[in-house]
């Protein structure tokens, strides 16, 4: 909470914008800067409990307005959950970036707003190593990989491969499936539930729960694939999703809800960068 004279000053007019906002998007809205990771999850919990009973909205629309690096699959599952339990619609706004897990979250929203200068990035859970750090499961797995394809392994990789902890190896493998199947299932239930027609091919025809099923088959292999992107950081703009055929609002011609949008993430991102805070919620309404 501010704690002073200039922090007031500032989170007085952050609110104001929030409200603005609001109005743009129709919806109650916070903000979610961090990682998705377990000693973060109750705070989160109480933080949308407390939003949704101060909210006077009853039209169950919550925007997620999200700047994150990531976090475990697992994690960002049950941030899911108590969203969708306490609201109907969940819309997420990406200014900035929402990488990993990131942009598994964000397949689990009705609608993703972005820019032009907004990015997601491929999917890339993180899991604990031995050490206890996180680290992208997705590497270790790739380099396993490239490792077993190779005719005659090197020295080097022979001692990797021997003090690879085969337990270890198999939950790199599970996070990452646990992954593609999140990112597969909410994709079908939230972001395709609109989706009834055809609007390319064979235009007005109706769309099949299988067709759904394999499009977001079809999107999540491809986020997966490191092989295609290179880069456990690379930024995933709107053209390329929108290569994927995965639908997103871009508001980048709307001066008025870019000036909001703007208005409420840059003060609050500003304000986490300056201050160094790994993890920071805000909503106008606690």
């Amino acid at each position: 909470m501010p704690n002073d004279h200039f922090e007031r000053t500032l989170f007085g007019l952050i609110n104001e914008s929030a409200v603005k906002l609001e109005i743009a998007l129709d919806s109650d809205v916070i903000f979610y800067h961090g990682g998705m990771f377990p000693q973060y999850f109750r705070e989160f919990r109480d933080f949308i409990e407390a939003v949704k009973s101060n909210s006077e909205r009853d039209d169950g629309t919550i925007s997620v307005v999200l700047r994150t690096g990531g976090g475990v699959a697992e994690t960002t599952e049950q941030m899911v959950a108590v969203l969708r339990k306490h609201y109907k619609y969940v819309n997420f706004v990406v200014p900035d970036f929402a990488m990993s897990a990131g942009t598994i979250f964000c397949m689990s929203g009705d609608k993703i707003y972005m820019d032009y200068a907004s990015g997601l990035g491929p999917i890339d859970p993180q899991v604990p190593s031995s050490t206890g750090e996180y680290v992208p499961a997705m590497g270790y797995l790739d380099k396993v990989e490239e490792i077993a394809r190779k005719d005659n392994p090197a020295p080097a990789d022979v001692i990797l491969l021997k003090s690879l902890d085969l337990a270890r190896l198999a939950r790199y493998e599970q996070a990452r499936n646990l992954s593609i199947d999140l990112l597969e299932s909410w994709l079908v239930e939230y972001k395709f539930k609109d989706w009834n027609v055809h609007r390319t091919n064979n235009p007005g025809t109706e769309v099949t729960k299988k067709e759904k099923i394999d499009r977001a088959i079809e999107i999540a292999t491809i986020l997966a694939d490191h092989r295609v992107w290179r880069s456990h950081g690379r930024y995933l703009d709107v053209v390329k999703l929108r290569q994927m055929r995965l639908e997103i609002d871009d508001y980048s011609d709307d001066p008025g809800l870019t000036a909001a949008i703007r208005g409420y993430n840059d003060p609050l991102t500003g304000y986490v960068d300056r201050t160094g805070l790994e993890y920071f919620f805000h909503s106008h309404l606690i």
